[in-house]
């Protein structure tokens, strides 16, 4: 086998059967396979063995129950089960155009490249798949932004926002790689210094069904950036920062209302100490929760910390308020950035501490191990 060719796909059955055609169709020539890595709840995945039945080419489904990792595990999925060290990964609503996989693999046929990425920006391709003109400044914002903090390592890119590339699967580290949202492009060559080329494409309508792009998405997009740049602590900090901004607005809006400022600030305080919960569970320490305790003894242990040092934050809050006759919006504020590192420190080591491994190995010096590796790494140098 010459080529693999991933597809992620999520509630997709409208555009199977015309996906697998142009792709058969464009590869004729190419030994080649199509892998869909599917997360759908509806009937997708008995579609794509219907349609492999009388395919072209050899088709592969495999459908995950639990899409660990979103867009981004998929594709690791695939990489793994490919056949071939030579990978495409296009999208399944065919704004990537199949008859363009040929020229990604024609270049990388030329040699000194690890990986081909097809470009909407680069000269000759087009965006017009873009919803309307608010969806493309987004995009271009974000290609803009994500460049801006990897200046080295996506400086032979124009567009590292992509869905649509071609990867030499034995360059890159399959272990290493961390997914967490749909831009798993940004995730390869964040993490390692790759030799890129790249070949224009026109980004097209979509053929059947609705975009999955949402608010969602963007806050699964921002947080994976953050935590590829700066590393864990700093997306901690990103969503204790989130949580102080709410606290001082609760606090605000609560005084501003009549209630008195201690009271106002238990309430902000409960509110964001189970939203932080819930985001960091979901953005900070995701990789981390398979070896620890179970969700209710985590929220267990992270609710209990962050009220007792609330209970100790808040007198302190009335004190500075009391006696310093400062406002209590800055007070609070001054507080929770004070809390911060305490909070890090313990949900690390404690909180997400692994479970015991055996004798020889204290949860303590396992949490401690852990953090090390993966709370000071940062995306790049």
């Amino acid at each position: 086998m010459d080529l693999s060719i991933i597809v992620p796909t999520f509630n997709e059955a409208p555009n199977v059967a015309e996906l697998v055609r142009r792709t058969a169709a464009a590869v004729a020539d190419i030994e080649a396979e199509i892998i869909f890595v599917d997360d759908s709840t509806d009937d997708t995945p008995a579609v794509i063995r219907a349609v492999a039945s009388s395919a072209a080419l050899p088709v592969r489904v495999i459908h995950r129950e639990h899409g660990l990792g979103g867009l981004g595990g998929a594709v690791l999925e695939g990489y793994r089960a490919a056949a071939a060290d030579v990978c495409v990964v296009i999208d399944g609503d065919l704004q990537h155009p199949p008859e363009s996989i040929p020229s990604l693999y024609a270049r990388h046929r030329q040699g000194e490249v690890d990986v081909v990425v097809a470009s909407r920006y680069a000269a000759g391709g087009a965006s017009k798949g873009l919803a309307d003109k608010s969806r493309v400044f987004v995009s271009k914002a974000a290609t803009a932004l994500t460049k801006a903090m990897f200046p080295i390592r996506l400086k032979e890119t124009t567009d590292p926002m992509t869905g649509f590339f071609l990867v030499d699967r034995t360059t890159i580290d399959l272990d290493g790689l961390q997914p967490r949202g749909f831009k798993i492009l940004l995730e390869i060559l964040a993490r390692k210094t790759l030799r890129v080329a790249e070949v224009p494409f026109a980004f097209a309508p979509r053929f059947a069904g609705e975009s999955k792009a949402s608010m969602r998405q963007g806050l699964h997009f921002l947080m994976q950036l953050t935590a590829l740049r700066f590393g864990k602590m700093s997306l901690f900090a990103v969503v204790g920062g989130l949580g102080a901004v709410a606290n001082v607005l609760i606090v605000w809006a609560l005084t501003q209302a009549g209630v008195g400022y201690i009271a106002s600030a238990i309430v902000a305080a409960e509110v964001t100490i189970i939203a932080n919960f819930l985001l960091i569970e979901r953005f900070v320490f995701q990789d981390m929760r398979g070896q620890a305790s179970g969700v209710s003894s985590r929220f267990a242990k992270s609710f209990l910390f962050n009220n007792a040092e609330a209970v100790i934050r808040i007198p302190i809050v009335a004190f500075m308020v009391s006696a310093s006759h400062i406002s209590v919006v800055v007070a609070t504020a001054i507080t929770l950035v004070v809390a911060f590192f305490v909070r890090f420190v313990f949900h690390s080591l404690v909180v997400y501490a692994p479970k015991k491994r055996g004798a020889a190995t204290s949860p303590v010096r396992s949490a401690i191990e852990d953090f090390d590796k993966q709370a000071m790494q940062p995306g790049e140098l």
